[in-house]
């Protein structure tokens, strides 16, 4: 049996497919579809340097990377890169053949530091580890049954509070930006990021395959958004929410309860029989309306940095 690593080929539907069906494996909790990881590959931005890799045994592919530059970071030298194997197929070299490529090609980028994601399991632990990586902070995965659990009832808007859809802003999305640009600045992240580009949000977030306009939930107050919670979904049973966040001055009022509320129960109503979530660890404030919604955590992964001589 032999495994060798080369890129994902641009365009090429089986290696989509193929990168999709792997990362739904090894990370059921996050969406992947043939659509998203191609979309996601010819809409990087061009400082990303952004490259997937496939790990293939004899012609099937075991192992997928993601690999590029943080090009969004004011710091340089930022790199990136994520190993999923097969749950399957692990113990044939393919995690060490994909990170050995990965890294020599950040190196060969100018990066200096590198950041990955591993889940909370001895194994992956041990082989980031034993690659000089450090473990520097966790986050949770959460799910939710939208089939047979139960939901917090919906509540009617208090006086001055609206609820809307982000489909309400597809004629001008740009006061959906300037709500996401400003809760992200309080996500919990040890990379200090820029979030001011419109067009690459436009590119990377709204017109996104998996974003759903129609169950991404927005919370006026007196016409202005002050809460939201996006969501996106594969299509067909399983749904995700990938950001709930409200501005500071608005904070304290359950909005982004609302928000989250709305959006959960349109889903279930929409078909969809199972909801997931992330959660920094540290964020015991989201932790707490997660719990309250029901959720439970269903994974936990550990970031990783490793600092380049």
């Amino acid at each position: 049996m032999t495994v060798i690593v080369r890129e994902l080929r641009p365009g090429d539907p089986v290696d989509a497919a193929g990168f999709a069906r792997i990362r739904h494996q090894a990370l059921p909790f996050m969406l992947f579809t043939p659509e998203s990881v191609a979309y996601g590959l010819e809409h990087s931005p061009p400082g990303s340097h952004s490259r997937l890799l496939l790990a293939e045994e004899d012609g099937e592919p075991i192992g997928t990377a993601q690999t590029g530059l943080v090009h969004d970071s004011p710091e340089p030298g930022q790199g990136s890169l994520n190993i999923y194997v097969h749950p399957e197929r692990t113990g044939r070299g393919a995690g060490s053949l994909l990170a050995r490529a990965a890294e020599e090609r950040l190196t060969a980028l100018g990066a200096t530091r590198l950041h990955t994601w591993v889940l909370d399991t001895p194994g992956d632990r041990a082989f980031a580890e034993k690659r000089g990586y450090r473990a520097v902070r966790s986050a949770h995965f959460l799910h939710l049954d939208l089939a047979n659990g139960t939901l917090p009832p919906l509540q009617s808007p208090p006086d001055g509070v609206e609820l809307r859809t982000a489909a309400d802003f597809a004629d001008d999305p740009r006061p959906l930006f300037r709500l996401d640009a400003e809760t992200a600045l309080d996500e919990p992240d040890d990379i200090e990021r820029e979030f001011t580009d419109y067009d690459a949000w436009l590119t990377e977030t709204w017109h996104h395959p998996l974003l759903s306009r129609e169950l991404t939930s927005v919370v006026l107050v007196d016409g202005r958004p002050a809460a939201f919670s996006a969501a996106r979904t594969d299509g067909a049973t399983r749904y995700g929410t990938v950001m709930t966040g409200t501005r500071r001055e608005f904070r304290g009022r359950g909005l982004a309860k609302l928000a989250k509320n709305h959006s959960l129960h349109r889903a279930r109503a929409a078909g969809f029989t199972d909801a997931f979530t992330g959660n920094d660890a540290g964020n015991e404030s989201m932790l707490a309306i997660n719990t309250w919604f029901g959720y439970k955590i269903c994974a936990t992964e550990v970031k990783h940095v490793r600092d380049l001589g």
